[in-house]
């Protein structure tokens, strides 16, 4: 960051670094924001003063110029900022009419660094450093209140102007451990209906630098479950994910669990992050049981049970459908949504005995990747049936030994293309092109993966005959 500071206060443009990364500046942490704020010009004077230096682009969100967007010529600091560094003019609030909602956001070279920062979301982030003597423009006690812990917006009005900060403040709650105040709170509950209006990309899929939406890095946070709770508890939940609506507070009533499907989810989540779970397996964690509710039937042992019976479908079927609608309403990439829905779909992953043929079996059926992740999300599930873990703990302890198991066996012969023979090796036999060589090659990796020593050349092509004799 200082290689960029350096280079932007060698621009001349008397800028301030404003937001996300003072704040962690203030915390300590290190931060890949680099946003500035120029006073006393417009739009077009700032485009024009950072012309000269590389490409300028217009920086757009929710339909709003905001700022400009600088790739530099020089390489070293492009190198630095791959996603360019953000200037802005500075900005305030237009009256458009007597309601709260009724105003806009407007460019004003005239106005102050005080002025543009009462506009922004939250204290913490209200907070500017100018880069030329390393002054703090703190008029909302950012500061104070990043040292207490607390998490304040700036006006009352923050969430109606923009609804995606109601998400965006939850993941400070999980990314920095925040606690909103008494008035913050309310004035999520009072707003939570709004963050339906939201674009999917915004929260899910991702209009940032990085790729990814608030949604995503509250999951990627430390504390998921503290976030998602205050989101339960505000109403926001259920409007951003409707599909946990019948979830909230839902009694398993099962001897396998202690917590509602909720609580449970959330345990989950927050299992996964402890973990270092990548973030499709926390996806998956978000909403491996939401079908629950839907499928439940009480069983002869008075129980709640989600399996399929009586024509109604299994809980992961249903919580599938609900990962891949909700992951398509809000724009994530298809690869990762199709990822998620395979984990949630076979979240009910059975290590059967637990040994190598088991292993092997199930890199066959799911491949290599797929199958780590199933196992890093049943570790995160049996963790999260409990306030304090699993009751069980020899299924966890089984579970871990098993992982061990899958990773040595990472390299036996478990695909096609592992095989010591090929489809042209076939042909040489008399084997016809088309499905009759796949079916027979398949067959063949079936016994490999039961018997790994039969992956020889000579014992694959002689039992290839026998298969194209019968």
């Amino acid at each position: 960051m200082k290689a960029v500071e350096d280079y932007v206060r060698s621009l001349g443009l008397d800028a301030y670094l404003v937001g996300g990364a003072v704040r962690d500046e203030l915390l300590g942490r290190e931060s890949k924001d680099a946003d500035f704020l120029v006073p006393g010009v417009d739009a077009h004077t700032l485009r024009e003063r950072l012309a000269p230096h590389g490409r300028v682009e217009d920086l757009v969100v929710a339909g709003r110029l905001v700022g400009m967007r600088l790739y530099p010529r020089d390489r070293e600091i492009r190198a630095l900022a791959p996603a360019g560094i953000e200037f802005a003019p500075p900005r305030r609030e237009q009256s458009t009419g007597p309601g709260r909602h009724d105003f806009e956001i407007v460019v004003d070279p005239d106005a102050t660094v005080e002025d543009d920062l009462a506009r922004r979301d939250f204290t913490v982030n209200a907070i500017a450093r100018h880069l030329e003597d390393g002054h703090l423009v703190d008029p909302h006690g950012g500061r104070e209140d990043l040292e207490r812990g607390i998490l304040r917006t700036v006006s009352p009005r923050s969430f109606a102007e923009d609804p995606l900060r109601l998400v965006r403040g939850l993941r400070f709650v999980s990314q920095l451990g925040l606690d909103p105040d008494e008035d913050t709170r309310a004035q999520m509950h009072e707003e939570a209906r709004a963050v339906a209006l939201v674009s999917g990309e915004r929260i899910g899929g991702g209009l940032a630098a990085d790729g990814m939406g608030e949604l995503s890095k509250l999951l990627l946070g430390r504390e998921p479950r503290r976030a998602l709770r205050l989101a339960r508890d505000t109403g926001v939940l259920v409007e951003l994910l409707p599909e946990f609506e019948r979830a909230v507070g839902f009694d398993q009533e099962s001897r396998y669990h202690d917590l509602s499907v909720d609580e449970h989810t959330f345990a989950v989540v927050q299992a996964a992050a402890d973990k270092g779970a990548p973030l499709r397996v926390r996806l998956a964690a978000l909403f491996h049981d939401l079908g629950k509710p839907h499928v439940a039937w009480r069983g002869d042992d008075s129980r709640l049970h989600f399996y399929a019976r009586h024509g109604r479908r299994d809980h992961a079927e249903v919580s599938a459908k609900f990962a891949g609608d909700a992951m398509r309403r809000l724009r994530y990439p298809n690869d990762l949504r199709e990822r998620v829905v395979r984990i949630v779909r076979f979240h009910m992953l059975d290590i059967g005995r637990g040994d190598a043929v088991r292993a092997r079996k199930l890199l066959h059926r799911f491949g290599d990747g797929l199958t780590l992740d199933l196992l890093d999300h049943k570790e995160a599930d049996l963790i999260g049936k409990g306030e304090d873990g699993p009751r069980d703990r020899t299924e966890l302890e089984s579970l871990r030994r098993f992982r061990t198991v899958v990773e040595d066996e990472l390299e036996s012969p478990h695909r096609v293309s592992d095989l010591a023979v090929d489809g042209t090796d076939l042909i040489s036999l008399g084997y016809q092109p088309g499905p009759e060589i796949g079916k027979a090659l398949a067959e063949l990796l079936e016994e490999v993966v039961e018997q790994p020593h039969l992956n020889r050349r000579d014992a694959l092509l002689a039992r290839a005959e026998e298969l194209l004799r019968q």
